[in-house]
């Protein structure tokens, strides 16, 4: 008989540049680590006991048992585990030394007796864990802030979004990531961190978005509206059709030539025409 499609929170974490440290020290991590989740499981109000575990090679994946209040998993959860890892961390080695990247999510799963979770919900969970800016985000933090975190927009809009005690959604930042065949928006926060700002990136006609200014090279210098430049020719992108560029040619000559590949040279005034 098929087991029925159970609502359930889901949560991973990985740990960061894993590779190459040996199997002694990934040993000790995956043990530590997995105390570590287990205690702010326990100290968030959830029976660790009856989570579904499910080892990731360098991470762990949990399903929470049904009904459980899916806000606990962002407060106090994450704050609690990554007060342990920071603990710990104080204490450990380089090559034991742990940060994760930590992702959220829920949905209808379905599972069996012998409690294996399937469903696409894990799908993208997986999705959420691989996310570049997840990623980038915890890679560019100090070496003290242990985890990153990124919640679906489906967990997010039901936890963070309300405002819920220990629940500040000024904390986060709504990214965009691709990851394999899939697309989507999340929440990325760095607990105990604030994210950097983002770029200015003023609209501008049209809804365009241009990019931030450059360093300031003298006197009345700085961002100037008109056509992008050419990072290889330096001549406008998108100039209209016939603009000519001027180029210095060997010979003691010019070199003219149009948009459309038509080349005049003038060497010793003498021309040649080139298609």
């Amino acid at each position: 008989m098929n087991a029925e499609l159970e609502y359930r929170a889901v949560l991973a974490v990985d740990v960061e540049r894993s590779a190459g440290r040996g199997d002694r020290a990934l040993f000790e991590i995956r043990a530590r680590l997995t105390e570590m989740v287990g205690e702010a499981f326990a100290a968030s109000g959830v029976d660790w006991a009856a989570c579904l575990r499910h080892d990731l090679g360098d991470g762990l994946r949990v399903t929470a048992p049904a009904g459980t209040r899916k806000a606990a998993l962002v407060h106090p959860l994450v704050p609690e585990l990554a007060l342990r890892l920071r603990t710990y961390n104080r204490g450990a080695s380089p090559l034991t030394r742990i940060r994760v990247r930590i992702a959220l999510h829920a949905g209808d799963v379905r599972v069996s007796p012998d409690g294996e979770v399937a469903g696409s919900p894990l799908e993208v969970l997986a999705r959420l864990l691989d996310a570049p800016p997840a990623r980038a985000a915890l890679a560019g933090a100090p070496e003290t802030v242990p985890a990153s975190l990124l919640l679906s927009g489906h967990f997010y809009d039901e936890t963070v979004r309300h405002g819920h005690l220990g629940l500040f959604p000024e904390d986060f930042r709504k990214v965009g990531f691709t990851v394999k065949e899939h697309t989507a928006d999340a929440w990325l926060q760095l607990p105990g961190w604030r994210l950097p700002p983002r770029p200015a990136r003023p609209a501008g006609p049209g809804g365009v978005r241009e990019a931030p200014a450059g360093p300031m090279s003298g006197p009345g210098s700085g961002p100037k509206a008109g056509p992008e430049t050419d990072p290889e020719t330096g001549s406008e992108a998108g100039s209209k059709a016939g603009s000519k560029m001027v180029n210095k040619a060997s010979g003691h000559g010019v070199v003219y030539a149009t948009q459309h590949g038509t080349q005049h040279i003038r060497i010793e005034n003498r021309i040649e025409r080139k298609q």
